[in-house]
């Protein structure tokens, strides 16, 4: 099945004989649904904070923000085709659908307007229009969505990547004045990157009275996972050689495990938001942070604590605090475990990354949403699930569920030593997804490696805190654009 020609160009990627052979496994078996028990709810996995918490965790967040590094980690590496799908149709296909139609009746309404505006003759189609929109002067269809005008100002329009820069400069200074946020890039996107930030960084620094330290990074060739055909066999190019894809957004967790920062806030490059929506916005990613560093603290204490060893009272405040603001719940057989295999399994659960998440209320969005999940020692833990991670005769639990994720996410990830973790040595291998692509006319399986929040940080502490709805505003169609908040 792999040939020593093969070998050759796993070698040239990064990728191993024996992580082929996983997925090659992976393919043939398929990969089991999450063994779930309930949705996490507001008082059950999911913490509502009181207006008094808030500005209490804020408070704390400025006051130790001062001694820490932050880096905003933004994957903004995916191209805008699918915001514009529709538009393509009537482009290619002269199908006008009611979205195409909206667009064209709102168009003055786009912070691109005007732009698209100067460079079209007054007389034109709108055939011509869209055309210009989607492959002609503005050529949307085929940027990245960070370099996409979003939201027009008075003093002119921001791109998705502007707000991003704005909201970095209003919570995420480090300790050092200086606001660091890191973009995962396609390589054909980064001088589009470069270019603006060069551009546009002067303004903002002058606006704010900060310093940027912008960085890039891009999906590395050794997370590509082999493609199949519909006989589970590699699928070969016409020269013989295998076809590799990107490995989806779990791909990231390697550039995301290159970051060094004591907070790291991930939030996807499309759900910004206009001015005068951001105080919700900056409220709470202050708050989840100063949950994190809370949290991480107790953590921390109690592991420098019992570093040899611990008595039964200690056992069982860890355990206590486990349960209560870790949303733990051990397994059967842990009252039968001795006071020694208690306090290993404990340091075990304290010492890992963690992540504070935002939970929005479920209102018809499309996202994962939040559960409890049983671990292979019979504890319960919680997990963002996605709908493909679901048994059929689960289902009425996604349905149910009153939450989901927006992708509104603040990790720590150093070790009570100052070290970091390794955050490869966190991800449940078995929770990946596969789908059905084709190339050449040919039908193949592709392979995606578990999602970057999803089973990347499956071993991760996880701590889910309800987040107003304001804080969520996703750009998945250009119309979207069109909704009150973007305008």
């Amino acid at each position: 099945m792999i040939n020593e020609k093969d070998k050759v160009q796993m070698t040239a990627k990064g990728i191993s004989q024996e992580q082929v052979e996983a997925q090659l496994a992976f393919f043939r078996t398929g990969f089991p649904f999450l063994p779930i028990e309930k949705a996490a709810v507001a008082g059950e996995g999911i913490t509502r904070l009181e207006a008094d918490q808030t500005e209490r965790l804020i408070k704390a967040y400025n006051d130790r923000r001062k001694g820490l590094s932050v880096v905003k980690f933004v994957p903004a590496s995916g191209a805008a085709s699918r915001m514009f799908k529709e538009m393509y149709e009537f482009v290619n296909e002269g199908r006008e659908s009611q979205p195409t139609r909206e667009a064209l009746n709102n168009l003055h309404k786009f912070a691109f307007s005007e732009t698209l505006k100067k460079s079209l003759p007054a007389d034109a189609d709108e055939r011509t229009i869209i055309e210009n929109i989607v492959e002609g002067t503005l050529g949307y269809g085929k940027s990245p969505k960070a370099l996409i005008l979003f939201h027009r100002y008075a003093d002119g329009s921001r791109t998705a990547l502007e707000e991003h820069l704005v909201e970095g400069a209003m919570y995420a200074p480090s300790g050092s004045g200086k606001v660091q946020i890191h973009f995962t890039i396609s390589p054909e996107h980064e001088e589009g990157f470069r270019k603006l930030v060069e551009t546009v960084l002067p303004v903002y620094e002058k606006k704010f009275g900060i310093k940027y330290d912008i960085s890039y990074s891009r999906q590395k060739p050794k997370t590509d996972t082999i493609a199949v055909d519909m006989d589970n066999q590699p699928f070969r190019e016409a020269d013989g050689s295998i076809l590799f894809r990107p490995g989806g957004h779990g791909a990231l967790l390697e550039n995301l495990n290159d970051i060094h920062a004591d907070v790291v806030y991930i939030k996807t490059v499309d759900n910004v938001c206009p001015d005068r929506m951001k105080p919700d916005t900056v409220t709470y990613k202050k708050a989840l942070a100063g949950l994190l560093l809370e949290v991480q603290g107790k953590c921390f204490d109690y592991l420098k604590k019992t570093e040899k060893g611990a008595d039964d009272k200690t056992v069982r405040e860890i355990a206590n605090f486990a349960v209560k603001e870790l949303s733990w719940k051990p397994g059967a057989d842990f009252d039968g475990k001795t006071t020694e295999e208690k306090t290993v399994l404990l340091r075990g659960l304290l010492n890992r990354p963690i992540r504070v998440c935002g939970m929005v209320k479920n209102e018809g969005e499309p996202g994962g949403g939040p559960f409890w999940v049983k671990n292979a020692d019979g504890s319960l833990s919680l997990q963002i699930a996605e709908s493909s991670q679901i048994a059929p005769e689960q289902n009425n639990l996604m349905n149910n569920s009153t939450h989901f994720n927006p992708v509104d996410l603040v990790c720590g990830m150093k070790n009570y030593k100052g070290e970091k973790f390794d955050l490869k040595q966190y991800v449940d291998p078995q929770t990946g997804f596969i789908s059905t692509k084709s190339k050449d006319g040919r039908d193949l399986k592709a392979q995606e490696l578990p999602g970057l929040w999803n089973g990347a940080m499956a071993f991760w502490n996880t701590i889910f805190v309800e987040v107003p709805i304001s804080t969520f505003n996703p750009v998945k169609t250009v119309n979207d654009l069109l909704r009150p908040q973007h305008q």
